[in-house]
């Protein structure tokens, strides 16, 4: 840009905010007559001059003022508006502290959808996969767990083994422990699975695979 001989600058007088902090998002946004934005599910009682976000379950606030409350499925946010910058603090204590909610997040997105956990215990966790269609997820296996398919939405192309069949709707199927598998979506709309996870080991990093149509199979 700095070379060309066709370039123009021209003066300008505009509001400028690069929306940083939860604060300024507040400046922004549609307010009440108490000063309150509210997004979601939020029942805000003598409340005042707030940013109430609500992304899964109700949030109500009482007796409140000059303050920003965010909730997601992953954590809680709480905090005096004129305070929400200092965020990063807690990011860092998180780190600190050897956490996992500053990297590792409830819905996770893929570039074949996206899956969200939902639960998890001892030696088993509960996730949903959404698959785009036409999208399908890597050939794979995995050493430490073993996992049960549900098909609640759309129609799954499943490659187990030796074997590729289609599921639909409430049906469902087994991928033992070691064994190749492969998720499809060749409908026309988003694929939802339930899946069930147990082993000894449910990390993201149990994985090996083997053909991958997104150049991941060097990731191992």
């Amino acid at each position: 840009m700095e070379e060309t001989d066709r370039a123009v600058v021209l003066p300008i007088s505009a509001g400028w905010s690069d929306i940083g902090a939860w604060s300024a998002l507040w400046d922004v946004c549609q307010r009440d007559a108490d000063g309150n934005v509210l997004q979601g599910d939020v029942i805000a009682e003598d409340t005042r001059n707030a940013f109430l976000v609500a992304q899964h379950r109700c949030l109500a606030t009482v007796g409140l003022d000059n303050v920003v409350v965010v909730e997601t499925a992953d954590a809680v946010l709480v905090a005096s508006k004129d305070k929400a910058q200092d965020v990063k603090a807690i990011v860092g204590r998180l780190k600190e502290s050897g956490r996992e909610e500053h990297k590792v997040h409830r819905q996770v997105y893929r570039p074949w959808g996206s899956f969200e956990g939902i639960d998890a215990g001892p030696r088993f966790q509960v996730k949903r996969l959404t698959v785009k269609p036409g999208a399908q997820l890597s050939l794979q296996m995995h050493h430490h767990r073993a996992e049960h398919w549900v098909v609640v939405k759309g129609t799954a192309r499943v490659t187990c083994g030796e074997q590729t069949f289609d599921l639909h709707e409430n049906e469902s199927t087994y991928i033992p422990i070691g064994q190749r598998h492969r998720l499809e979506n060749p409908g026309n709309i988003p694929l939802e699975v339930i899946e069930i996870q147990s082993g000894s080991y449910l990390g993201e990093d149990d994985i090996v695979r083997f053909e991958d149509v997104y150049d991941r199979v060097q990731e191992n």
